[in-house]
């Protein structure tokens, strides 16, 4: 079997930084994504301060290392966003990876329940992700939270008239889909400086920026836990494809149990199906490679021996 043109230029990418514990969550997505049967690698982007024991780790695991320099906003605004998601905005360098056609961009504490390789056949020149829910305190400074109006369910509560017109429809960050282009790199650099960041950095940054070209996705791609308690009735947990543990406590490789929503019972199991995908052997990059001969086996050879899996050599920053 060997890997289609379209198979070299599409690739996974996701987004590390320092020498904390995420990068359990990395090697986690990465294994999860093998689990999944998919055909494309999975490139992690790291900022120089991520130490070689972890670039290390992330390699045994088949992913393709790419270190970036950080990205800032204009100095001296940065106390308008949340001081972790500054960092964040170092996530534009992937838009640099002209060497993919198209990627898929995916938060470190994500896990991949089933396979999403389709994606990448979604028409170009689209922003593909899936809308956000406006529920939680963290939105509690927004318009939308005090009247509590929700995308996800616009009829529960509509938008005033006095208001004026309806916010545009907002993604989360943490998913997407993307076209790599240099144009576009450049472009987002230059309008970061003259943008002042706002509470949720560079996701509201990039929702203004893809405002024209957004398409939302079904929030099957991308679970954002809240969806749990606040909307219920729009999830199915057996059709779920990825997971995001983006709610407090919820970090797999941290759960405690004791934060506010995590005993309920379908945390404890989407908890317990990442743990399942970190510490199956089976799925480490070195056991699928000589385990017996078979469509994930094979697959995954012919990509390492075609260059795939390879580390690839990262371009000077702009």
């Amino acid at each position: 079997m060997s890997p289609t043109n379209d198979t070299t230029k599409r690739a996974y990418v996701t987004f590390l930084a320092g020498n904390g514990d995420y990068v359990k969550g990395v090697v986690g997505l990465a294994k999860g994504l093998r689990k999944a049967e998919s055909v494309y690698p999975l490139v992690v982007a790291v900022l120089p301060d991520v130490p070689e024991e972890h670039r290390e780790i992330l390699r045994s695991q088949g992913c393709v290392v790419r270190e970036i320099e950080p990205v800032y906003p204009p100095e001296n605004q940065t106390q308008f966003a949340m001081a972790y998601y500054v960092i964040n905005y170092s996530k534009l360098r992937i838009w640099e990876f002209v060497e993919y056609a198209k990627m898929i961009y995916l938060d470190g504490d994500i896990q991949v329940l089933d396979n999403i390789d389709h994606l990448f056949d979604l028409p170009d020149g689209y922003f593909y992700a899936v809308m956000d829910c406006f529920c939680e305190k963290t939105w509690s400074s927004s318009p939308q939270y005090k009247i509590g109006y929700c995308q996800q369910r616009p009829e529960k509560v509509q938008w005033p008239v006095e208001m004026g017109s309806p916010p545009p429809l907002y993604f989360n960050a943490g998913m997407f889909v993307y076209e790599p282009d240099l144009l576009t790199y450049h472009h987002l650099l230059e309008t970061l400086q003259v943008t002042p960041p706002t509470s949720f950095a560079e996701q509201d940054f990039l929702n203004m920026f893809f405002r024209e070209i957004y398409k939302p996705i079904p929030p099957v791609y991308n679970l954002v836990l809240a969806m749990l308690w606040r909307h219920p009735e729009n999830v199915d947990l057996d059709k779920v494809k990825v997971v995001h543990y983006c709610a407090a406590g919820a970090k797999p490789w941290r759960y405690t149990g004791k934060e506010e929503n995590m005993q309920r019972d379908d945390i404890k199991l989407l908890v317990k199906k990442w743990w399942d995908i970190y510490e199956d052997e089976s799925l480490d990059y070195k056991n699928a490679m000589q385990g017996e001969p078979g469509k994930l086996g094979s697959l995954i050879s012919t990509l390492n021996e075609d260059g795939v899996f390879h580390q690839r050599s990262a371009p000077s920053a702009a």
